[in-house]
């Protein structure tokens, strides 16, 4: 049942009956939210259906306080943010207001030509959560936590977080920052010999991190969609790292690599690097084929070219085999069919023969009554 507001002076607010110049409600199945122009002065009072836990709170202005973002942002990283709400300067505590309020991040383009992201459309990153889920570290504790990664253009862009409120919104804009392009290159030499493998090199440009805190888990996916997992560990410094790569077969071949280290100024972070894959081509006597395993997974299968060239003639002389056999079982079909035809014929004409017989018979035989 809808609560009724009780003005100081006595007179009622219902969710049925009040002056819409200078009330909204917006009535939900957990919560009411009332926004009043002008409140009278005096103390007011809610009647209804309460439950005991519940609260009233008189929101005045809404606002949220973020962190600033690091100053060097790494293309492929992944952000964690905490955001607190308040009511003017009061925090709020309150647990079931994360039902009343919707926490948001978009990123705008400066459209700063010198960057590669003018012109770049607005980009609604992630909403803030309060639910301990994820990288929330407590549920209903007033701490709004976002996590987004920055998988899009290298360039300026102006971080804004947005509140949304049943019947009003709020935005927080930070300063520009750039986002710089992923430190990590993957270039790989591939083998010509079946007996020696690929080699894949990372390369680290050190404008911006600590070349010697990276570490990387990836995963390499072969042709024949194996995968294999691997690490590089800090035991390999400078600004590069080389792992061997199995030469199984030829076709292509796909890398994954998170990247864990520091900025220059210390600071922690962990990226994806965009996936990298190559291309092995088979030997002149070699073809590749596609094929669907029995769970709907392609694979890449190495034929020899010979073998191929056998097994379509051998495929040819069975498909001629069988076109053979079905143009005979036409013939028999054929034949049987004129045979059937042909001995209803006569059928029909023997019988069509004793019939006409018995009827001159018949004739003949009342002639010579008469």
């Amino acid at each position: 049942m809808p609560i009724i507001l009780v003005r100081p002076d006595g007179s009622k607010l219902r969710v049925s009956s009040f002056d819409t110049k200078k009330v909204q409600w917006h009535d939900d199945s957990t919560f009411d939210l009332i926004k009043i122009k002008k409140p009278m002065p005096g103390p007011w009072q809610a009647i209804g259906n309460i439950l005991p836990e519940s609260q009233i709170m008189v929101v005045s202005d809404i606002r949220i306080e973020v962190p600033p973002l690091p100053e060097i942002v790494l293309s492929g990283e992944t952000l964690k943010v905490v955001g607190k709400l308040f009511n003017g300067d009061t925090p709020i505590n309150t647990p079931h207001f994360r039902d009343v309020v919707r926490l948001d991040v978009h990123f705008y383009s400066t459209n700063n030509a010198l960057y590669e992201n003018f012109g770049a459309d607005a980009l609604k990153l992630t909403s803030f959560r309060d639910d301990g889920y994820d990288l929330d570290e407590y549920a209903a504790d007033g701490l709004f936590t976002g996590e987004f990664r920055l998988d899009f253009a290298a360039g300026e862009w102006q971080p804004v977080f947005l509140i949304k409120l049943p019947m009003a919104s709020r935005e927080l804009r930070q300063k520009p920052i750039v986002l710089h392009k992923t430190p990590i290159d993957i270039v790989v030499d591939t083998s010509d010999s079946k007996s020696n493998p690929h080699n894949m090199t990372l390369s680290i440009n050190p404008t911006y991190v600590d070349v010697n805190s990276l570490v990387f888990q990836g995963k390499i996916t072969f042709p024949n969609k194996q995968t294999e997992p691997f690490s590089i560990m800090d035991d390999q410094q400078g600004n590069s790292r080389e792992k061997e790569i199995e030469n199984t077969e030829p076709g292509i071949y796909r890398i994954n690599i998170n990247a864990f280290g520091k900025t220059l100024s210390g600071r922690e972070f962990r990226l994806v690097v965009p996936e990298f894959s190559f291309n092995v081509k088979p030997d002149e006597n070699e073809l590749l084929v596609t094929t669907v395993d029995e769970n709907g997974v392609e694979q890449t299968v190495v034929i020899d070219k010979e073998q191929k060239r056998l097994a379509d003639i051998e495929a040819a002389l069975a498909q001629e085999k069988i076109e053979q056999q079905i143009e005979e079982e036409k013939k028999q079909q054929a034949i049987i069919m004129i045979a059937v035809g042909n001995t209803v014929i006569i059928l029909v004409a023997l019988v069509a023969f004793f019939v006409i017989r018995k009827m001159k018979a018949k004739k003949k035989e009342k002639e010579e009554q008469k």
